[in-house]
Protein backbone atom coordinates (compact mmCIF):
# COMPACT_ATOMS: atom_id res chain seq x y z
CA UNK A 1 0.00 0.00 0.00
CA UNK A 2 2.45 2.12 1.00
CA UNK A 3 4.83 1.33 -2.53
CA UNK A 4 1.20 2.68 -4.04
CA UNK A 5 0.98 6.02 -2.39
CA UNK A 6 4.79 6.55 -2.96
CA UNK A 7 4.26 5.79 -6.53
CA UNK A 8 1.60 7.95 -7.03
CA UNK A 9 3.15 10.95 -5.64
CA UNK A 10 5.90 10.65 -7.73
CA UNK A 11 3.72 10.62 -11.04
CA UNK A 12 2.02 13.53 -9.86
CA UNK A 13 4.84 15.81 -9.48
CA UNK A 14 6.81 14.35 -12.58
CA UNK A 15 3.64 15.74 -13.96
CA UNK A 16 3.36 19.05 -12.38
CA UNK A 17 7.48 19.53 -13.65
CA UNK A 18 6.41 18.61 -17.23
CA UNK A 19 8.45 15.57 -17.02
CA UNK A 20 7.21 12.42 -18.88
CA UNK A 21 5.26 10.08 -16.59
CA UNK A 22 6.03 6.66 -15.56
CA UNK A 23 3.17 4.66 -17.19
CA UNK A 24 0.96 2.68 -14.79
CA UNK A 25 -0.62 -1.02 -15.07
CA UNK A 26 -3.29 -0.61 -17.95
CA UNK A 27 -1.80 2.92 -18.89
CA UNK A 28 -0.50 3.25 -22.53
CA UNK A 29 2.80 5.10 -22.51
CA UNK A 30 2.85 8.10 -24.15
CA UNK A 31 3.64 8.75 -27.63
CA UNK A 32 7.02 10.50 -28.47
CA UNK A 33 7.34 14.01 -28.59
CA UNK A 34 3.47 14.03 -27.15
CA UNK A 35 3.32 17.38 -24.12
CA UNK A 36 1.43 16.24 -21.26
CA UNK A 37 -1.79 17.85 -20.98
CA UNK A 38 -1.41 20.83 -17.98
CA UNK A 39 -3.67 19.96 -14.67
CA UNK A 40 -7.14 21.82 -14.87
CA UNK A 41 -7.56 25.00 -13.16
CA UNK A 42 -8.23 25.04 -9.59
CA UNK A 43 -10.73 27.80 -8.81
CA UNK A 44 -9.82 29.00 -5.28
CA UNK A 45 -11.41 32.16 -2.93
CA UNK A 46 -9.86 35.75 -3.79
CA UNK A 47 -8.67 35.69 -0.16
CA UNK A 48 -5.84 33.43 -1.79
CA UNK A 49 -4.53 36.67 -3.80
CA UNK A 50 -4.91 38.38 -0.39
CA UNK A 51 -7.36 40.83 -1.74
CA UNK A 52 -8.37 44.09 0.22
CA UNK A 53 -10.35 46.84 -0.66
CA UNK A 54 -14.22 47.13 -1.69
CA UNK A 55 -15.36 45.13 -4.54
CA UNK A 56 -17.27 47.52 -6.33
CA UNK A 57 -16.82 49.39 -9.36
CA UNK A 58 -14.26 52.04 -9.53
CA UNK A 59 -12.30 50.68 -6.80
CA UNK A 60 -8.41 49.72 -6.07
CA UNK A 61 -7.59 46.76 -5.16
CA UNK A 62 -4.70 45.37 -3.09
CA UNK A 63 -3.20 42.04 -2.99
CA UNK A 64 -0.48 39.30 -2.60
CA UNK A 65 0.50 37.46 -5.19
CA UNK A 66 0.28 32.67 -4.34
CA UNK A 67 3.75 31.76 -3.52
CA UNK A 68 5.45 31.01 -6.95
CA UNK A 69 3.45 32.93 -9.48
CA UNK A 70 4.95 32.94 -12.43
CA UNK A 71 2.14 35.40 -14.85
CA UNK A 72 -0.59 37.26 -13.02
CA UNK A 73 -3.86 38.29 -15.58
CA UNK A 74 -7.08 40.09 -15.10
CA UNK A 75 -9.38 38.90 -17.49
CA UNK A 76 -6.84 37.68 -19.77
CA UNK A 77 -4.31 41.14 -18.87
CA UNK A 78 -0.87 40.91 -17.41
CA UNK A 79 -1.25 42.44 -14.47
CA UNK A 80 2.69 43.41 -12.77
CA UNK A 81 3.92 41.62 -9.63
CA UNK A 82 6.28 43.00 -7.15
CA UNK A 83 9.68 40.63 -6.26
CA UNK A 84 7.48 40.64 -2.75
CA UNK A 85 4.09 39.63 -4.61
CA UNK A 86 2.39 42.66 -3.86
CA UNK A 87 0.23 44.42 -7.01
CA UNK A 88 -2.76 46.65 -7.33
CA UNK A 89 -5.66 46.12 -9.22
CA UNK A 90 -7.71 49.17 -11.03
CA UNK A 91 -11.82 48.26 -11.38
CA UNK A 92 -13.35 50.49 -14.05
CA UNK A 93 -16.24 52.76 -13.44
CA UNK A 94 -17.92 51.06 -16.22
CA UNK A 95 -16.87 47.38 -15.01
CA UNK A 96 -19.22 44.51 -15.13
CA UNK A 97 -20.69 42.31 -12.60
CA UNK A 98 -17.83 39.87 -12.40
CA UNK A 99 -13.91 39.64 -13.62
CA UNK A 100 -11.01 37.15 -13.50
CA UNK A 101 -7.74 36.71 -11.47
CA UNK A 102 -5.33 33.87 -12.70
CA UNK A 103 -2.10 33.00 -11.12
CA UNK A 104 0.18 31.26 -13.29
CA UNK A 105 2.34 29.24 -11.34
CA UNK A 106 6.21 28.00 -12.17
CA UNK A 107 5.24 24.80 -11.11
CA UNK A 108 2.17 24.59 -13.95
CA UNK A 109 -0.68 25.02 -11.52
CA UNK A 110 -3.60 27.53 -12.39
CA UNK A 111 -5.43 29.23 -9.67
CA UNK A 112 -8.57 31.03 -10.51
CA UNK A 113 -10.61 33.06 -8.41
CA UNK A 114 -13.63 34.94 -9.78
CA UNK A 115 -14.63 38.32 -8.60
CA UNK A 116 -17.99 39.28 -8.32
CA UNK A 117 -18.27 43.44 -9.03
CA UNK A 118 -21.17 45.14 -7.45
CA UNK A 119 -22.84 48.21 -9.27
CA UNK A 120 -22.78 51.21 -7.71
CA UNK A 121 -25.65 54.25 -7.79
CA UNK A 122 -24.43 57.21 -9.87
CA UNK A 123 -25.42 60.34 -9.43
CA UNK A 124 -27.11 61.28 -12.43
CA UNK A 125 -28.85 64.16 -13.31
CA UNK A 126 -31.70 63.93 -16.08
CA UNK A 127 -31.60 67.24 -18.54
CA UNK A 128 -34.36 66.77 -20.57
CA UNK A 129 -34.71 69.90 -22.26
CA UNK A 130 -31.68 70.68 -22.86
CA UNK A 131 -29.94 69.59 -25.59
CA UNK A 132 -26.31 68.40 -25.59
CA UNK A 133 -24.09 70.93 -27.69
CA UNK A 134 -22.53 71.79 -30.29
CA UNK A 135 -19.30 70.05 -32.41
CA UNK A 136 -15.95 71.55 -31.14
CA UNK A 137 -14.61 73.32 -33.91
CA UNK A 138 -11.46 72.34 -36.41
CA UNK A 139 -9.71 75.15 -34.55
CA UNK A 140 -10.54 73.43 -31.31
CA UNK A 141 -9.96 69.89 -32.19
CA UNK A 142 -6.75 70.57 -33.60
CA UNK A 143 -5.54 71.99 -30.03
CA UNK A 144 -7.10 69.47 -28.48
CA UNK A 145 -5.30 66.76 -30.33
CA UNK A 146 -2.11 68.07 -29.48
CA UNK A 147 -2.64 68.09 -25.58
CA UNK A 148 -3.69 64.94 -25.54
CA UNK A 149 -0.31 63.50 -27.03
CA UNK A 150 0.89 64.91 -24.17
CA UNK A 151 -1.32 63.36 -21.94
CA UNK A 152 -0.83 60.09 -23.64
CA UNK A 153 2.91 60.25 -23.18
CA UNK A 154 2.51 61.05 -19.51
CA UNK A 155 0.59 57.60 -19.16
CA UNK A 156 2.78 55.93 -20.49
CA UNK A 157 6.20 56.54 -18.59
CA UNK A 158 6.22 53.74 -16.35
CA UNK A 159 7.90 55.13 -13.39
CA UNK A 160 9.98 53.41 -10.73
CA UNK A 161 8.41 54.47 -7.92
CA UNK A 162 6.87 52.81 -4.88
CA UNK A 163 4.32 55.38 -4.29
CA UNK A 164 1.03 52.66 -5.62
CA UNK A 165 2.03 50.90 -1.75
CA UNK A 166 1.45 54.39 0.00
CA UNK A 167 -1.95 54.78 1.36
CA UNK A 168 -2.65 58.20 -0.24
CA UNK A 169 -3.95 61.57 1.24
CA UNK A 170 -5.86 64.03 -0.25
CA UNK A 171 -4.31 66.77 -2.47
CA UNK A 172 -6.45 69.09 -0.70
CA UNK A 173 -9.46 68.95 1.93
CA UNK A 174 -12.91 70.75 1.70
CA UNK A 175 -15.88 70.42 -0.14
CA UNK A 176 -16.68 67.97 -2.49
CA UNK A 177 -18.51 69.64 -5.39
CA UNK A 178 -18.77 67.00 -8.00
CA UNK A 179 -18.69 63.28 -7.21
CA UNK A 180 -16.68 60.40 -9.27
CA UNK A 181 -18.65 58.93 -11.43
CA UNK A 182 -21.32 61.90 -11.64
CA UNK A 183 -23.27 61.87 -15.21
CA UNK A 184 -25.76 64.10 -16.98
CA UNK A 185 -28.79 62.61 -19.77
CA UNK A 186 -29.34 65.29 -21.80
CA UNK A 187 -32.16 65.83 -23.91
CA UNK A 188 -33.27 62.85 -26.62
CA UNK A 189 -31.74 60.69 -23.32
CA UNK A 190 -28.41 61.52 -25.25
CA UNK A 191 -25.51 60.17 -22.18
CA UNK A 192 -22.64 63.06 -21.82
CA UNK A 193 -18.99 61.88 -20.31
CA UNK A 194 -19.22 61.09 -16.50
CA UNK A 195 -17.20 62.45 -14.19
CA UNK A 196 -13.75 60.77 -14.38
CA UNK A 197 -12.56 62.16 -10.29
CA UNK A 198 -13.45 64.10 -7.46
CA UNK A 199 -14.10 67.69 -7.65
CA UNK A 200 -13.01 70.05 -4.13
CA UNK A 201 -14.27 73.58 -3.73
CA UNK A 202 -11.16 75.62 -2.25
CA UNK A 203 -10.22 79.20 -2.49
CA UNK A 204 -7.52 80.15 -5.40
CA UNK A 205 -3.93 79.65 -3.85
CA UNK A 206 -4.80 77.10 -1.49
CA UNK A 207 -1.62 74.45 -1.62
CA UNK A 208 -2.16 71.31 -3.56
CA UNK A 209 -0.02 68.23 -2.43
CA UNK A 210 1.13 65.00 -4.15
CA UNK A 211 -1.37 62.26 -2.83
CA UNK A 212 1.66 59.84 -2.58
CA UNK A 213 4.89 59.33 -4.03
CA UNK A 214 6.09 59.56 -7.67
CA UNK A 215 7.23 60.68 -10.68
CA UNK A 216 5.54 63.69 -12.34
CA UNK A 217 5.03 62.74 -15.87
CA UNK A 218 3.71 66.33 -17.54
CA UNK A 219 3.84 69.57 -15.55
CA UNK A 220 2.44 71.61 -18.34
CA UNK A 221 4.01 74.80 -19.54
CA UNK A 222 0.70 76.68 -20.31
CA UNK A 223 -2.89 75.69 -19.41
CA UNK A 224 -4.54 72.86 -21.18
CA UNK A 225 -8.00 73.84 -22.56
CA UNK A 226 -10.04 71.60 -20.18
CA UNK A 227 -7.45 70.57 -17.75
CA UNK A 228 -5.61 74.05 -17.10
CA UNK A 229 -2.63 73.82 -15.54
CA UNK A 230 -2.05 70.15 -15.57
CA UNK A 231 0.22 67.72 -13.05
CA UNK A 232 0.06 64.25 -13.49
CA UNK A 233 2.07 61.80 -10.90
CA UNK A 234 2.91 58.82 -11.83
CA UNK A 235 2.74 56.59 -8.85
CA UNK A 236 4.18 53.43 -10.38
CA UNK A 237 2.50 49.67 -11.45
CA UNK A 238 0.15 51.95 -13.59
CA UNK A 239 -1.34 54.12 -10.92
CA UNK A 240 -1.68 57.95 -12.16
CA UNK A 241 -3.23 60.78 -10.21
CA UNK A 242 -3.98 63.96 -12.41
CA UNK A 243 -4.16 67.40 -10.26
CA UNK A 244 -6.30 69.76 -12.65
CA UNK A 245 -7.74 73.58 -12.63
CA UNK A 246 -4.07 74.65 -10.91
CA UNK A 247 -3.37 78.58 -10.58
CA UNK A 248 0.38 77.48 -10.41
CA UNK A 249 2.73 74.65 -10.65
CA UNK A 250 5.53 74.30 -8.87
CA UNK A 251 7.15 71.23 -10.18
CA UNK A 252 8.59 70.20 -13.51
CA UNK A 253 8.09 66.79 -15.64
CA UNK A 254 10.66 64.34 -14.27
CA UNK A 255 10.85 65.63 -11.07
CA UNK A 256 10.27 62.86 -7.82
CA UNK A 257 7.69 64.15 -5.39
CA UNK A 258 7.34 62.84 -2.56
CA UNK A 259 3.83 62.37 -0.56
CA UNK A 260 2.35 65.64 0.82
CA UNK A 261 4.98 67.77 -1.27
CA UNK A 262 2.89 71.02 -2.29
CA UNK A 263 2.85 70.71 -6.43
CA UNK A 264 1.13 73.81 -7.02
CA UNK A 265 -1.99 76.18 -6.02
CA UNK A 266 -5.56 75.63 -6.38
CA UNK A 267 -7.32 77.80 -9.08
CA UNK A 268 -9.45 77.91 -12.55
CA UNK A 269 -7.60 77.45 -14.87
CA UNK A 270 -9.10 75.62 -18.52
CA UNK A 271 -12.63 74.63 -18.04
CA UNK A 272 -13.94 75.16 -14.66
CA UNK A 273 -16.45 77.53 -13.41
CA UNK A 274 -15.37 78.69 -10.01
CA UNK A 275 -12.19 77.83 -7.99
CA UNK A 276 -11.56 74.19 -7.31
CA UNK A 277 -9.20 71.22 -7.67
CA UNK A 278 -10.36 68.19 -9.53
CA UNK A 279 -8.28 64.97 -8.69
CA UNK A 280 -8.52 62.47 -11.50
CA UNK A 281 -6.73 58.67 -10.64
CA UNK A 282 -6.37 55.93 -12.99
CA UNK A 283 -4.91 52.45 -12.85
CA UNK A 284 -4.17 51.72 -16.51
CA UNK A 285 -6.53 53.61 -18.08
CA UNK A 286 -9.40 52.22 -15.97
CA UNK A 287 -10.95 55.39 -14.04
CA UNK A 288 -11.18 54.64 -10.25
CA UNK A 289 -12.71 56.44 -7.56
CA UNK A 290 -10.65 58.74 -5.42
CA UNK A 291 -12.84 58.66 -2.50
CA UNK A 292 -12.41 55.06 -1.82
CA UNK A 293 -8.64 55.19 -2.00
CA UNK A 294 -8.00 57.98 0.33
CA UNK A 295 -11.04 57.66 2.29
CA UNK A 296 -13.26 60.00 3.85
CA UNK A 297 -12.55 63.99 3.31
CA UNK A 298 -10.76 64.95 6.35
CA UNK A 299 -12.77 67.65 8.42
CA UNK A 300 -11.66 71.01 9.59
Amino acid sequence: MRRAVALATILLLASCEGRPTVSGPGTPPPSAGQPIAPPPPRIVPGSQFGLTGEMTQGTLLRGTAPTGTALLLLDGKPVRVAPDGRFILGINRDAGPSALLEARLQDGRLLQAPLSISKRAWDISNLSTLAMGTSPSPAYQKIRAAELVQINAAKTLNADSDGWRQPMMWPTSGRISTLFGSQRIYKGGVPGAYHGGIDIARPIGTPALAPADGVVGLATAAPFSLEGNLVMIDHGFGLISAIMHLSRIDVKTGDHVRKGQVIGLVGKTGRATGPHLHWGLTWYGARIDPLLVAGPMPQG
